[in-house]
């Protein structure tokens, strides 16, 4: 069976979902907005990053990539959904290759408008202290913030896969990033690096301190998702439907 009708049929899926569309559109508005709202830099603080400032409405907005993520998997599992589509489409790695590619090239489509619109709204309320970005650092954070969500959202699908469930992958994800990623991450000392969000978020960052850096942060977070997807197939492939 070719690829391509599978993909039709996966991304009609997403297209006529109101939910998964209006999560792209919360990731789009609240990225956007909380940049925009965050930008005012304060002169008295040494350890002020006009970059991470710049994309600070991606901490919020990841929120919305991690709910189209989980959303457009979890819907399969529902009323037989799964059964419906694995009648279409027997070859279960094939099937579970569109689903992930349906949701990556929205999600790095949306991501790439989002952060562009982030840059813009939060340059606005940086004043001067966005003449002290370079175009090299710019362009990378909009790249990575692209790639960063498009991971997130990829890593909550295979994680909703694995766990057939959407709540729990809510529940789960959510409370970690809100939680243990600011709350006890601080005082983790080198291992919070390697955490999914942190080492991404890297990217982000104008100037950093650690055993990573950028590209190599957004590297562990692409393994991290690799393993949630990795784990996702292989519960596909022994579950039954």
């Amino acid at each position: 069976m070719q690829s391509a009708p599978v993909l039709r049929s996966e991304w009609l899926k997403i297209r006529t979902t109101r939910s998964l569309l209006g999560t792209l559109l919360a990731l789009f508005a609240v990225t956007t907005a909380f940049s925009a709202l965050a930008a005012a830099p304060d002169p008295s603080d040494p350890d002020f990053d006009p970059l991470f400032t710049t994309f600070s409405g991606v901490l919020p907005g990841q929120i919305a990539a991690i709910s189209f993520g989980a959303m457009a998997v979890s819907s399969e599992f529902h009323n037989g959904a799964l059964r419906v589509s694995l009648a279409a489409v027997p070859q279960r790695g094939r099937w579970f290759a569109a689903k992930v590619t349906s949701i990556a090239v929205p999600a790095l489509v949306v991501g790439l408008l989002t952060s562009l619109a982030a840059l813009l709204a939060a340059r606005a309320g940086l004043g001067p202290a966005a003449d002290t970005l370079t175009g090299g650092e710019q362009v990378r954070a909009v790249a990575g913030c692209a790639v960063y969500l498009t991971l997130t959202a990829l890593f909550a699908a295979g994680l909703t896969t694995l766990l057939r469930s959407g709540v729990a992958t809510l529940s789960l994800l959510i409370p970690f990033i809100l939680v243990v990623s600011f709350v006890i991450g601080d005082a983790a000392g080198t291992v919070v690096e390697f955490m999914p969000d942190r080492a991404g978020q890297l990217v982000l960052q104008q100037t950093h301190e650690g055993t990573l850096g950028p590209w190599s942060g957004l590297a562990v977070t692409a393994l991290w998702t690799a393993a949630a997807l990795l784990a996702g197939a292989w519960s596909l492939n022994r579950r039954d439907a």
